[in-house]
């Protein structure tokens, strides 16, 4: 079964186990921990998650200079978690070092955790790409690029809006992992993404796992919602 992961964009243990109460056993829990929790916890948090049983997508978006994110990587790969994250627009060299320190900081007998590489947010328009970052590219020719390299470098595969992942695979190949952030049911808001798909659509379009936050959080009853969208997707 492809993944589903909850975003918990959350900044407190006690939101924390309100909403992990309500999504089911822990073992069928994918999560996304991001900066609010973990500047706020730090990684005890992100340890006790893993023994418990969850799975985890440490998102915090490395990106400085390739020693400073070795080591970082180094130290995260200590934690149990499954997937990490660094921004492509960072370069070669800092991806390839992200993915050394992923490996000489996993534990013996563990498994190294897959590192993705952000592309373009999903909250960044054609506008923003354009006018604010200063890229000629398109928004489909900036991400083939950005992902093309990250793949290059060692990535395992890439965050991504899921419009952009059948020309991925068709371009970049199969045998990489396309997350997709973005994802909305029909008739939910979309808050402040601006290229959003439903998991109906991030399936047929090739996604290899997405991630929804704020659809499963925010619902009234979020293990129904969880399962719902798990059904949909898969």
């Amino acid at each position: 079964m492809k993944p589903v992961i909850v975003a918990l964009d959350i900044d407190n243990e006690e939101q924390l186990h309100k909403i992990l109460s309500k999504l089911g056993k822990p073992e069928n829990v994918f999560i996304k921990v991001g900066m609010e929790l973990f500047y706020h916890a730090g990684n005890q948090v992100v340890k006790d998650l893993a023994e418990q049983g969850y799975k985890i997508f440490l998102d915090l978006k490395l990106h400085d200079i390739p020693n400073t994110v070795y080591n970082g990587a180094k130290q995260l790969a200590k934690l149990g978690i499954t997937f990490t994250t660094v921004h492509a627009l960072g370069g070669s060299q800092m991806i390839k070092s992200a993915k050394d320190g992923l490996i000489a900081g996993t534990p013996a007998g563990k498994c190294v955790p897959k590192l993705l590489a952000v592309t373009e947010l999903t909250s960044i328009s054609d506008e923003v790409l354009a006018h604010e970052q200063n890229c000629a590219l398109s928004m489909k020719e900036q991400v083939l690029s950005l992902a093309k390299m990250a793949k290059h470098s060692g990535a395992d595969g890439v965050i991504c809006s899921p419009l952009e992942v059948k020309e991925l695979h068709e371009k970049v190949g199969d045998d990489f992992l396309y997350v997709t952030p973005g994802i909305r049911p029909a008739g939910n808001a979309k808050d402040d993404q601006s290229r959003v798909a439903t998991p109906a659509q991030a399936k047929e379009w090739g996604s290899s796992a997405i991630v929804v936050g704020r659809p499963i959080t925010l619902a009234s009853d979020p293990e129904a919602a969880y399962e719902a969208i798990k059904k949909e997707f898969n």
